[in-house]
């Protein structure tokens, strides 16, 4: 089974003091600690399992400028087998729309039964995986954790639903499938695979080699216009009734008779 992931360079906010810059337009980024989207490490740790199960390949590829080189060299420590970096100056401030396009550019190189992606990313918008299948006309399913291979057309499939149920289908192949958190433990990455592939050759695709003009990708591309980063203003703390379960309940009782929720 050939196996691409979709992978993102975000910031760690683990690591970072996340901050609106002077603009008020995006985050201040100079000094920040990166690091993949965590939910794309889920999706390679998956895409890894499958394919020492079945066979085949997994390939990472990524949108993003040269300093992206380190979350695919990264993703194929912890076991992908290769690395693609699509990397233009025409690809800066796509939305997320113009990153589906450039992904589709180069899976149309390929040949890939599975595609994953990460259920989101750092801005939460969590629109890419489906567009891209919208794009390759290739079935879909979000929110995945579990994933069975039934034969070479079909997969057996889990999702996480509203209420904490859990969602089973079958899907056929090729497909896109976005991951969610927990679908398995993203296995830890150690120096000795990290300098194992720190000479491996990575390439790298531009507008030109992806057949895509500048006018569908880039800000000029982008339906979706960012006009606006803040912070919201604080409200005011949450009360907290103490008391044993019968002081609380009385309590609650005529807060609620105070503030007209019963009468």
């Amino acid at each position: 089974m050939e196996i691409l992931v979709c992978i993102k360079r975000v910031p760690d906010t683990a690591e970072n003091e996340i901050e609106i810059n002077s603009a008020g337009n995006d985050i201040e980024r100079d000094d920040l600690v990166y690091s993949v989207n965590e939910w794309d490490n889920y999706a390679v740790e998956e895409a890894i399992q499958l394919r020492d199960k079945v066979g085949g390949s997994v390939t990472v590829i990524t949108v993003g400028d040269e300093e992206s080189e380190e979350v695919l060299r990264r993703e194929m420590a912890m076991g992908a087998d290769k690395g693609i970096l699509l990397t233009d100056e025409a690809f800066e401030n796509s939305d997320g729309r113009g990153v589906a396009a450039i992904l589709k550019a180069a899976i149309d190189q390929g040949r890939y039964d599975l595609i994953l992606t990460g259920a989101q990313a750092d801005e939460g918008a969590a629109q890419t995986g489906g567009m891209l299948a919208a794009m390759l006309e290739y079935p879909y399913a979000s929110l995945v954790n579990e994933i069975e291979v039934l034969d070479d057309k079909t997969l057996k499939i889990g999702r996480e639903i509203e209420g904490g149920k859990q969602e089973v289908s079958s899907i056929g192949l090729p497909c896109v499938l976005s991951i969610q958190t927990g679908i398995n433990e993203p296995r830890y990455v150690g120096i000795r695979g990290i300098r194992k592939v720190a000479s491996v050759d990575i390439p790298e695709l531009g507008l030109s080699e992806l057949g895509l003009s500048a006018d569908q990708v880039g800000e000029a591309g982008s339906r979706v216009k960012r006009v606006d980063y803040f912070v919201p203003e604080t409200g005011e703390g949450a009360e907290i009734l103490e008391g044993d379960t019968e002081e609380v309940a009385a309590k609650l009782i005529e807060m609620l008779k105070a503030r007209g929720g019963i009468k």
